[in-house]
């Protein structure tokens, strides 16, 4: 509760209090804090090679990097009928938000033939105007986007780690930033494969969003820990209180980002709010587990530089 003066007059104003629980750290050895975010990160790692070996892209690629053509049609055919519609198997169908909209995605870039098979097999009675929009990509423009896009990954992820050493000029903290932003970016990334996302411009800054949370939330626990007074476990707690509030408080809002766009049949932003949700989550995981236990080790037994 809040209490504010005005002109003598005493206004109360309540406030939302978000209660983190005081975890007992001195309970759990540093190897028992490290191994569950370790084992995650490698069941991730196994998931990405293994995709790599059996479709040779860690992910599934969106047209934005593999090329293809996508169609918005507008047509009272069901999604099945729509399927069979074509030559070829479209990629997937999924609604557009709109009254009988439908966007359409293939692999094929032969637009002109894919709209002519739209409009003459679509057709029903009050159809009107069946193909909304139609773009195409080539593969080589997607695979120029998708080393642009893995490009603007890598470089995040050296800033970041740069950052990191900068600020705090030891190899231990640093360290244990980018190994936590770098779990943060696996599980995401073998969670979109798992489910099917694909890898888009969209969801590559989702991604570069997840780089920030997880560099915000290390650096706010190893500053409490290293540059401020005060017992280690109460430093970590007072780290907590903000980080945690601030990471759930995020985590509720890409859940219902990505719930409302779902409901509306807007795929990209559905998309994005679940992997924030998933790398959010392995942000709390990775920062006061995995980071902390490496925090912790250096703060009592490591030799300092």
């Amino acid at each position: 509760m809040e209490k504010a003066y005005f002109g003598g007059l005493q206004e109360k104003r309540y406030m939302a209090y978000f209660d983190v629980p005081e975890i007992e750290y001195n309970r759990y050895s540093n190897r028992q804090l490290a191994a569950v975010p370790l084992a995650v990160l490698a069941v991730a790692l196994l998931v990405l090679s293994g995709s790599f070996l059996v479709y040779g892209t860690p992910v599934p690629l969106g047209m934005d990097f593999a090329g293809g053509t996508e169609l918005t049609v507008q047509t009272t055919a069901s999604a099945d009928e729509i399927s069979s519609a074509f030559d070829q198997q479209p990629e997937s169908v999924t609604g557009a938000g709109g009254e009988n909209q439908y966007i359409v995605q293939f692999a094929s870039t032969d637009s002109q033939s894919l709209r002519e098979q739209a409009e003459s097999n679509l057709a029903q009675d009050g159809d009107s105007a069946i193909v909304q929009s139609i773009s195409s990509t080539s593969a080589s423009f997607g695979q120029g986007s998708q080393q642009t896009a893995l490009m603007g990954l890598v470089i995040a992820f050296v800033g970041m780690s740069a950052i990191a050493f900068l600020l705090f000029r030891t190899f231990v903290p640093s360290i244990a930033i980018v190994i936590s932003a770098f779990s943060d970016l696996m599980i995401p990334l073998a969670f979109m494969r798992l489910v099917g996302i694909p890898l888009s411009l969209g969801t590559v800054a989702g991604l570069l969003m997840l780089i920030g949370y997880s560099v915000d939330s290390d650096i706010l626990l190893n500053n409490h820990v290293l540059r401020r007074s005060g017992d280690f476990y109460e430093s970590t707690y007072r780290a907590m209180r903000t980080g945690v509030t601030m990471t759930v408080t995020s985590m509720v809002a890409m859940l219902v980002m990505g719930v409302a766009a779902f409901l509306f049949g807007i795929d990209l932003l559905a998309s994005i709010g679940i992997i924030l949700f998933v790398g959010l989550a392995a942000d709390l995981m990775n920062t006061y587990m995995l980071n902390l236990s490496l925090l912790r080790w250096y703060k009592f037994e490591g030799v300092r530089s």
